[in-house]
């Protein structure tokens, strides 16, 4: 989607830390923006912020994990500027500690909010993309935690490789009918997703973890990236139709490390000719060869 200026964003999760960051760089690029948060403090310091914006920026309470509540706010998107052209699905959570120690309630708040939430972003926004011709973009935030898992995270870490998986079957799907999808795996961002358990509903009540407040974004410290600067690296990443959006480089040796791995677990021998014909559909994918195309282009 390479002009983006007039066309029309939802972003989930998009009054704070990297959803507000996003927000920023597509409003610059000239879109119309609708921020769809849960946190009511925080709409209305994404308000004042953006308040440069006014004709183009719609700010509104969602819960990503009311589908109803979805499908009301896209209607809102809708009447206050026309077709939806990009849904960013940004909103998440975290819980951090052993997997052993998770309450039920801990995998379910967490995956509600990180997969459901995307689910139902699509449910609700992808009908219509489709529906109006002029093409679109679907931006899916995971993490680089869903490529490089490590302990302590790993309700988290689920969801994520999920929404991964779920972005690369997406474009598979998608991409010959003119719409793109993209999934944005951060590294260390100064945001204040460490705190999301304060917006916990009651109807997920009962961690396994004991709570303990995080940083807040303002205190982390400065070699983390900035949100603003993820927010420019997606608006280019959308300008450029990529796949992966990926922040840091300083992953590249887990990364290799992790494919090696993977590589090294295959048996040994030469592959068989007559069931690689018979498997010749799941044996690989065209996306990833575009994808290396896409990525060496950007110099």
């Amino acid at each position: 989607m390479q002009n983006l200026a007039g066309k029309t964003a939802i972003v989930t999760g998009g009054a704070a830390g990297i959803g507000l960051g996003i927000s920023r760089a597509l409003l610059r690029a000239g879109m119309n923006v609708a921020i769809g948060d849960i946190q009511e403090a925080a709409l209305i310091n994404a308000r004042d912020e953006l308040a440069d914006y006014p004709e183009r920026l719609l700010v509104a309470r969602l819960d990503v994990t009311d589908r109803e509540g979805f499908a009301a706010f896209a209607d809102a998107v809708e009447a206050r500027f026309g077709a939806i052209h990009l849904l960013a699905n940004n909103a998440g959570v975290v819980v951090s500690g052993p997997i052993a120690q998770a309450s039920a309630s801990d995998w379910d708040w967490v995956i509600d909010v990180n997969l459901r939430g995307p689910v139902n972003g699509l449910l609700t926004v992808l009908p219509r993309i489709l529906g109006h011709g002029e093409g679109g973009h679907i931006l899916n935030t995971a993490s680089t935690s869903g490529l490089l898992p490590h302990a302590g995270a790993g309700i988290y870490t689920t969801t994520k490789a999920g929404l991964i998986g779920m972005s690369e079957a997406l474009r598979s799907e998608l991409e010959p009918q003119g719409v793109a999808v993209s999934v944005l795996c951060p590294g260390p961002v100064r945001s204040d997703i460490s705190n999301a358990g304060r917006n916990r509903p009651a109807a997920y009540a009962g961690s396994g973890y004991t709570a303990a407040a995080g940083p807040s974004a303002a205190d982390l410290p400065d070699w983390m990236m900035s949100a603003d600067a993820v927010g420019e690296l997606v608006r280019e990443g959308i300008e450029r139709d990529l796949l992966y959006i990926l922040t840091h480089n300083e992953h590249r040796a887990g990364l290799e490390q992790r494919g090696a791995a993977i590589l090294a677990a295959l048996p040994a021998g030469e592959p068989d000719a007559e069931l690689m014909a018979a498997m010749h559909m799941t044996l690989e994918n065209p996306i990833f060869a575009a994808e290396i195309a896409r990525q060496q282009a950007k110099g």
